[in-house]
């Protein structure tokens, strides 16, 4: 089994990479960071957001492993501590995995032109300065007209992110299913929006119309999208899924009392 190694810059993170490596070596399991069937992201989140993005036309053959640095992440199961117990797990490994969705971001142009990107967590429309105006649809059906400091739309994982931070839903990641959520909306005679945010059905696109791109910023995950001359931004569940590998990954709604509550002291 090929086994990839994705890293943020940090010593700690190294020192554990050069650590891996040892162990990967003495257990004759070879090191393909250009088509690795198993990569594991040694860092934070962050990093495995990127490794999500550098990776991403190899969804279909990439089961990914977070291995933290720092602390507790929510896509990590493995601590640096534990990386003996991992290269184990890799040696017996039997292809379990679980698949999350993912979001599909598509951006038309004013000159027709389109722009694709994928997001594990979530994009982002805002302004650089002042509200964003934008007309919303869902499906082919016009919703509402939007002004605000913008919105998000996540993925069920994703809803544990940003989306969560501005008053969002936490989704199960079973649930093949997008959330809008707004940006601080203005609601007022002429601008009347949902005002909560918004879960959609498995096969419904979201577009969002703005009156005007100036000034405006796309984001997925950690990085920005062109937004010059936007007519129309689309968001579906993506056809692809990101697969981790299942050898000891943790349950999802323990995962957010992980991260969110933690257990209580009696």
């Amino acid at each position: 089994m090929r086994v990839g190694l994705y890293t943020n810059n940090s010593i700690r993170s190294q020192r554990v990479v050069k650590n891996l490596t040892s162990l990967l070596a003495a257990k004759n399991l070879p090191i393909d960071n250009e088509y690795p069937e198993v990569l594991i992201s040694v860092g934070g989140d962050g990093t495995l957001l990127g490794a999500f993005q550098k990776y991403q036309d190899q969804l279909d053959t990439i089961r990914f492993v977070g291995l933290h640095t720092g602390h507790l992440g929510f896509y990590t199961d493995w601590r640096e501590y534990e990386i003996e117990d991992l290269v184990e797990s890799l040696v017996n490994d039997k292809q379990q995995c679980v698949k999350y969705p993912i979001l599909e971001t598509t951006v038309t142009y004013l000159d027709g032109t389109k722009d694709v990107k994928l997001a594990l967590n979530e994009s982002m429309i805002k302004r650089v300065s002042g509200t964003v105006v934008a007309d919303v649809y869902l499906g082919d059906e016009w919703f509402e007209r939007f002004r605000g400091d913008g919105m998000a739309i996540s993925t069920p994982t994703g809803s544990t992110a940003y989306n969560k931070a501005i008053g969002g839903a936490v989704l199960h990641p079973s649930l093949a299913a997008l959330q809008l959520a707004e940006l601080a909306s203005i609601n007022n005679q002429v601008y009347r929006t949902l005002g909560s945010p918004l879960v959609t059905a498995s096969d419904e696109i979201i577009k969002i119309v703005p009156r005007d791109s100036d000034g405006l910023i796309l984001t997925y995950d950690q990085d920005l999208i062109n937004s010059q001359a936007v007519k129309e931004v689309g968001y579906r569940i993506a056809n692809q899924r990101i697969a981790f590998a299942e050898y000891r990954h943790m349950q999802f709604w323990r995962r957010v009392n992980d991260s969110f509550i933690g257990h209580l002291k009696e």
